[in-house]
């Protein structure tokens, strides 16, 4: 809960969560959130999400979240996503925490595939994943209804065996 002041600094910002599932909170949407967070410190059986916080390793502030669904474990599936606070973004360090979560993902759950689903218009996260080795599979237009209009998809994916071959 020491955490909150600098998840609230991002989970304000309009331009952070455009993108994400969740609207613009204030601060007690912002601590009930991180409530909900607290116990997603590892995941043990599938549909559950593992979510971590990115931090400055200079000043421990939180400046973002990565997460990574164990979306099935029968067919080893997996699905990825982040956000970061404005100030850091453009620096790497979303990257950086992505390709540890793909790690976790591939190396420490065993997974076969994971996806990234993201708007179309969200071009820096599309440029991100593909600089993580990630491919982009579909185009889906009017795939959902999100934050009150139709929003058109990419999906991502990348496969356990191109993970190893970009690690070599």
């Amino acid at each position: 809960m020491d955490d909150l002041d600098d998840l609230f600094a991002f989970h304000s910002r309009p331009e952070v969560v455009r993108y994400t599932p969740w609207p613009v909170r204030n601060r007690e949407e912002t601590r009930a959130a991180l409530e909900r967070k607290l116990p997603q410190g590892e995941v043990t059986a599938d549909g559950q999400w593992l979510v971590l916080a990115i931090e400055l390793r200079e000043t421990g502030t939180v400046i973002g979240e990565v997460l990574l669904k164990w979306a099935s474990e029968a067919d080893r599936q997996g699905e990825i996503g982040f956000a970061l606070h404005t100030d850091y973004q453009g620096k790497g360090l979303a990257a950086e925490a992505a390709r540890e979560m793909l790690r976790v993902g591939f190396e420490e759950l065993g997974l076969h595939r994971i996806v990234a689903i993201l708007d179309d218009r969200n071009a820096a996260s599309a440029q991100l994943l593909e600089r993580l080795g990630m491919r982009r599979e579909a185009h889906h237009l009017h795939a959902s209804q999100f934050k009150g209009e139709w929003a058109n998809e990419y999906a991502y994916a990348l496969l356990d065996d191109e993970w190893r071959a970009g690690r070599s």
